[in-house]
């Protein structure tokens, strides 16, 4: 399955938004237009069913609800949640929407919930009972598993949402990674390789290793070992002048090269959404400009949605990326504008005169005075 629909009112940069989404979309604004915070979303969905989360929990991790709602929000001041999700066929069939604010104690409180399966409410709150016992609205249907049965599906949809961002120092310290489960991170990636059967980690590893040689061709070998005290570290064997090679850890290996792993590995593990937080840090113009279509490959290959956000131009240059696929995020004073490439005319026209999606695209999510930065030389 897979988010068809979004849409957003009061929910941090967006005041309100509704966007469809394809099975593979990129995000491109400028800085602090809200691409992380548009990713957050479907982080917030998955915290509401996580073990141990919920609703409170989720809206904790934000800060409240005073540091979710949209700077922007006026005359409606609750937040609402509204998604779309469609069957592999691409047949809708789950809505879920949420209405939530807070009391004068700024406890965060249910406003609406509902849940539809086709033309059928499962779900339409506060109901009766809501209304008998008001502290029942701290919590979400979703969470709750005496009552969620009838929508489990979507509860483990959500659960299945996968945020990646490496961040190779996490990954280069293991010993950050007691305690830790799917980091997004990458705290505990060394103890997700760990974790899996000893047939699936080599064949992954064995695949990586084939990948990276594109980008690192002196690269040889890579696997997975413990120390005396059994944490995991990845290494890996380049090529040497002398004949058996040089290892390397995840302490020497580069940013770049520890980054392209974790990307790799989450690409095969299958599964729910996966949402890719500018994938492009610290690789290679060249090694950028294919990451679309290994995307394309892994949602053909799995069915599973990806969705990215990006200000790179060699990512954008890939020409079978679509005009659906595409997302420009531009702030304004109201609050970010979120639209679909093909909703501006005159990208399609440049596309048709010889200009590069690039080109076309990203002019509309610079900020217009940047050329003064270098000014800052002066001061």
């Amino acid at each position: 399955m897979r988010f068809s629909l979004i849409e957003l009112e009061n929910w941090k940069n967006f005041a309100g938004i509704k966007v469809p989404l394809q099975q593979r979309a990129f995000l491109v604004g400028p800085n602090a237009s809200g691409k992380s915070n548009f990713l957050d979303l479907f982080r917030f969905l998955r915290d509401l069913v996580l073990p141990g989360g919920g609703f409170r929990e989720a809206i904790r991790l934000r800060g409240g609800v005073s540091a979710i709602r949209c700077l922007a929000a006026r005359r409606h001041p609750d937040v609402k949640v509204h998604v779309v999700v469609d069957e592999p066929e691409g047949t809708p069939k789950w809505q879920y929407e949420l209405h939530f604010g807070q009391n004068n104690q700024r406890r965060p409180l249910i406003k609406q919930e509902t849940v539809r399966c086709g033309d059928e409410l499962l779900v339409d709150r506060p109901n009766g009972d809501d209304r008998g016992d008001p502290e029942r609205l701290t919590q979400t249907y979703l969470e709750q598993v005496n009552v969620n049965r009838p929508f489990r599906e979507l509860v483990s949809f959500f659960e299945s949402v996968r945020y990646l961002h490496i961040v190779p120092q996490l990954v280069r310290e293991p010993d950050r990674s007691v305690g830790r489960t799917n980091d997004p991170f990458g705290g505990d990636f060394l103890e997700q390789i760990a974790k899996t059967t000893e047939r699936t980690q080599k064949a992954r590893l064995r695949r990586i290793q084939n990948a990276l040689r594109v980008a690192v061709p002196q690269l040889q070998e890579i696997e997975l070992w413990r120390d005396d005290r059994g944490t995991p570290h990845l290494r890996a064997k380049y090529n040497h002048w002398r004949k058996s090679g040089a290892w390397q850890n995840e302490e020497q290996l580069s940013d770049g090269t520890l980054r392209l792993m974790g990307l790799l590995w989450a690409a095969m593990e299958g599964g729910g959404p996966l949402l890719l937080e500018e994938p492009e840090l610290s690789l290679h113009p060249e090694v950028i400009r294919f990451l679309p279509q290994m995307f394309a490959r892994v949602v053909r290959r799995t069915g599973r949605q990806i969705i990215v956000s990006t200000h790179s131009p060699e990512l954008l240059q890939d020409e079978g990326i679509g005009l659906d696929e595409v997302l420009l995020l531009r702030p304004s004073p109201e609050g970010t504008e979120v639209t679909l490439a093909r909703e501006h005319e005159e990208i399609p026209l440049l596309l048709e005169g010889g200009v590069t999606l690039a080109e076309a695209i990203l002019p509309k999510t610079r900020p217009e005075k940047a050329k003064q930065l270098p000014l800052f030389g002066d001061l």
